[in-house]
C-alpha cells in the first residue's frame, strides 16, 4: 500500500477535452484547413498589400507562408473565427484583445460566434492592417520561427484562458451541488422549484426564496408581509481543490460577503470544494463569513458537518424539523 496519495488531474483532463473542440476553430490546424479552401492568388495579393516586402522575405526564409502570422480579409471572411487564432498568436488574452485600447470590441462576434457582420466586413481591411503591423513586431523580435513554435506560441496564451473556463465549470458546478444539496434539506417545505430558484413556506407562513446569483453565488431571502425582501443567508461557494490558491479564494469571498453585510444579509456563509483546510486561517482572512463549510462534508448525511449545515439552514429559514 503506497504512503502516497496520487493527485487527480482534473483540469488537465478538463483542458484536453477542450483543446479538441478549439484546433477546428482558433488554432493552426483551423487555419490550415481553410487556406486549404482558399484561393492562394487573392491571399498574396492582400498580403502583399498589408504586409512589408522585408517581413514576408523573412517568413520565406523560415519556409512559412504569409498568412500564417499575418491575417488577411480572404481568410477571416471565411472564418471569422480564426481571428481568435491571431490573438493567441499575439499573445493577448481576450479581456485585452477586445478590451477598450486597441479599437477591436467590434469584432468580438467574429471570434466568439464566427460571425461577420456588415459593418464587420467593412472594416476588415483595417482590423488585418494593424494585426499585421503587430506581428511585424512579432517577427522583428524573434531569432526565428517554425510551425511548430507558431503552434506553441498560440498554446502558450490559451492556457491560461482554458485554465479560467474550466475553473467556472468547476464553479458552476459546485454551485449547483450546493443548491441541490439546499432543495434536498428543505424538500418537504417546497411550494415551487425551478432550475435556479426555489421557494419554500416557511413555519411562519412567508415565502423564502433560494436563488442561483452572481454575488454572492446562492442567497437565501424572506419576503415579508409588506411584499419587502428580508436578507437572509449570502452563500458563497469556491469550489477549486487546489489547496494552494485557497487564500485567494478565501479572500475574493471575504469581499463579497463585505458588500452582502452592507445590503443587510443576516449571515455569510463560504463553502470550499478542498477536502482539508485551516479554519482558523480561514476565519482570519474573512472575518465577515459567519459559517465555513466543505462541500465535501455537507455532502455526506451521516457527516457532523451535514447535520450542522442541515441545522443552520432550517433554522435561518424557519423550517421545523
Amino acid at each position: 500500500m503506497s504512503a502516497f496519495e496520487p493527485p487527480v488531474p482534473d483540469l488537465q483532463i478538463a483542458f484536453y477535452g477542450r483543446l479538441q473542440e478549439l484546433r477546428d476553430k482558433y488554432l493552426l490546424d483551423a487555419l490550415q484547413k481553410i487556406v486549404a479552401m482558399c484561393d492562394i492568388g487573392i491571399i498574396d495579393r492582400e498580403l502583399r498589400g498589408l504586409v512589408s516586402k522585408g517581413a514576408l522575405r523573412k517568413l520565406a526564409s523560415w519556409s512559412l507562408r504569409g498568412e500564417i502570422l499575418f491575417p488577411v480579409p480572404h481568410i477571416l471572411s471565411k472564418s471569422p473565427n480564426l481571428l481568435g487564432y491571431y490573438r493567441l498568436l499575439l499573445g493577448f488574452s481576450q479581456k485585452q484583445f477586445y478590451g477598450s485600447r486597441y479599437g477591436f470590441a467590434p469584432f468580438r462576434s467574429m471570434e466568439t460566434e464566427g460571425r461577420l457582420s456588415e459593418s464587420n466586413a467593412k472594416n476588415m481591411t483595417g482590423l488585418c492592417g494593424a494585426l499585421c503591423r503587430s506581428a511585424e513586431l512579432l517577427i522583428t523580435g524573434v531569432g526565428s520561427l517554425s510551425t511548430e513554435s507558431v503552434h506553441e506560441l498560440t498554446l502558450i496564451t490559451l492556457g491560461p484562458q482554458l485554465r479560467g473556463g474550466a475553473l467556472n465549470a468547476f464553479g458552476a458546478r459546485a454551485t449547483l451541488r450546493v443548491f441541490n444539496l439546499i432543495k434536498s434539506i428543505l424538500s418537504s417545505a417546497i411550494d415551487e422549484a425551478s432550475e435556479h430558484s426555489i421557494e419554500v413556506i416557511n413555519a411562519a407562513g412567508r415565502r423564502v426564496s433560494i436563488d442561483f446569483a452572481n454575488d454572492p453565488d446562492i442567497c437565501i431571502r424572506e419576503k415579508m408581509v409588506s411584499g419587502r425582501l428580508r436578507n437572509i443567508v449570502a452563500i458563497e461557494i469556491k469550489g477549486g481543490r487546489d489547496v494552494s490558491n485557497i487564500h485567494n479564494r478565501i479572500g475574493e469571498a471575504e469581499k463579497s460577503h463585505q458588500k452582502a453585510k452592507e445590503d443587510g444579509y443576516v449571515e455569510c456563509w463560504t463553502i470550499v470544494g478542498v477536502s482539508e483546510f485551516n479554519v482558523a486561517m480561514a476565519k482570519r482572512e474573512s472575518p465577515t463569513t459567519d459559517e465555513f463549510f466543505r462541500i465535501d462534508g455537507i455532502s455526506e448525511p451521516a457527516s457532523d458537518e451535514y447535520r450542522n449545515f442541515r441545522e443552520h439552514l432550517k433554522s435561518l429559514v424557519g423550517i421545523r424539523d
